[in-house]
């Protein structure tokens, strides 16, 4: 029994549904229920970690296939867009401050920076991320309605604010649809979420935080070396651009990022998604690089640049593994013993469930479960900077709004089948046997996950 011993507290949040419920969607909104964000796609599907959610292309075609029979889905979901951290909105501040101080003029296009004020807060969800989760119920819904009709998924959320809030609004997406398509109002609205504390030493496998090493050990620096290597290639002749344009205001190579930061943050800002005049300072490949530069955080923060960050998702990912066979959760990480042994707060044998984390806990797990072994690996001083060259960006997997499916089902037999999918892209399942279409028999899916079975490099959190 994995840390049973430590306090925890455990909430049914019951929604207050008027207070909580998102501002309806602008006619000029630049999201959509179907395929997410899509104004100026060519430079805001580039915006890292920052992007708001967005239908990845698939080359498998994302669609239930024909002949096949849902029988479970898995989703784990990001939290809307936000403010940002109340760390990064103190550096953001500041840097607009001393650029509005120190230049002595505006150059053609930034002339928009000398009546600009900073009014963006800190850590909570903005309207717009707000009609993300909204939307992404509704989404999932429409996509699952055969179940969805008759039954209703299990939520969980991590304890952080941004997060329950998510899965408040998602809620209501999933019962604004259900209604819609005809469903009697019987279903006892609001739905209970249970919420897992992210308080330091609880056990909950949607916030890393007690493995030692990783939390207290080099993990910053690995992410932030492999940045800097990065930002010393592709950065340098942004910032003389910018100091061209600024004359006096001596802007930094920290600075430039936290400039380009300012553009997917002023825009989720707005409750219609309108792009930012920050975000016309750069070009197409400059954004290229911001989104290789986040990804690189990500990368070597979370995944598999970073010795312990995989083992961060283990425990996550034997509770699908728990879901997916129905059977009690076999684990020794960061699971809860005591919620994941009960059937009220671990329940088994459902056809949905609905979970929603952050974007590091997300790579984590993603990366725990395997899914992107088979992509290049990201070095830190690569001229290609694409997604399409290496099959791997923080703008295609962990957005805002971001969302994995995890799907089982049966096409004419009873041979049961897996698939993933990670905002709406098919991802092949690796090491055992996938077909055509991405998927693994259940069984050996089950087996090709050895390395969250064997608590990942777990016996090395502590030593």
């Amino acid at each position: 029994m994995a840390y049973s011993w430590r306090s925890f507290a455990v909430l049914l949040f019951t929604l207050h549904v008027e207070a909580c419920r998102p501002a309806p969607q602008p006619s000029t909104s630049c999201d959509s229920v179907d395929r997410g964000y899509q104004c100026r796609p060519e430079i805001s599907h580039f915006w890292g970690q920052y992007s708001p959610y967005f239908t990845v292309q698939s080359e498998i075609d994302a669609s239930i296939p024909s002949g096949c029979e849902v029988t479970f889905v898995q989703m784990l979901s990001r939290h809307g867009a936000r403010d940002p951290t109340a760390s990064k909105t103190k550096t953001y501040n500041s840097t607009v401050a001393a650029i509005k101080k120190s230049t002595t003029s505006y150059g053609p296009g930034y002339e928009f920076i000398k009546d600009y004020e900073y009014t963006l807060g800190a850590d909570q969800l903005t309207t717009f991320g707000q009609q993300e989760l909204f939307n992404a119920g509704v989404k999932f819904f429409h996509r699952y309605e055969k179940f969805a009709r008759s039954t209703l998924p299990y939520f969980r959320a991590s304890g952080e604010d941004r997060v329950v809030e998510s899965a408040q609004n998602w809620t209501q997406g999933f019962h604004q649809a259900r209604l819609a398509a005809g469903n009697s109002d019987q279903d006892p609205f609001p739905y209970n979420i249970l919420t897992i504390s992210e308080d330091e030493g609880f056990n909950n496998t949607m916030s890393h935080s007690l493995c030692t090493n990783f939390e207290e050990g080099p993990n910053d620096e690995i992410k932030h070396n492999a940045q800097a290597i990065w930002k010393s290639v592709w950065l340098p002749p942004i910032t003389a651009r910018l100091n061209k344009n600024l004359p006096g205001a001596n802007i930094t190579a920290d600075q430039t990022v936290s400039i380009m930061d300012l553009c997917p943050f002023n825009t989720v800002a707005n409750a219609a998604g309108n792009i930012s005049e920050w975000c016309s300072l750069f070009t197409e490949d400059d954004w290229h690089g911001y989104d290789y530069y986040e990804s690189l955080d990500k990368y070597y923060g979370y995944s598999y640049g970073n010795p312990l960050g995989p083992t961060q998702g283990v425990g996550y990912t034997n509770e699908l593994i728990a879901r997916l066979t129905n059977s009690s959760v076999d684990d020794h990480t960061s699971t809860n013993s005591t919620l994941d042994g009960s059937a009220d707060t671990f329940p088994l044998g459902l056809p949905l469930y609905a979970d929603f984390s952050h974007d590091n806990d997300m790579t984590a797990i993603f990366s725990a479960m395997g899914l992107y072994n088979a992509t290049a690996p990201l070095s830190n001083d690569t001229i290609e900077t694409t997604a399409e060259t290496h099959g791997y960006s923080a703008s295609w997997t962990v957005p805002f709004a971001a969302r994995m499916y995890v799907e089982k089902m049966t096409c004419g037999s009873d041979e049961e089948l897996v698939r993933v999918l990670v905002n709406d892209r098919v991802i092949p399942l690796q090491n055992c046997g996938a077909d055509a279409l991405g998927r693994c028999t259940l069984d050996a899916y089950i087996s090709s996950l050895t390395f969250a079975q064997s608590d990942g490099f777990w016996d090395q959190c502590f030593t």
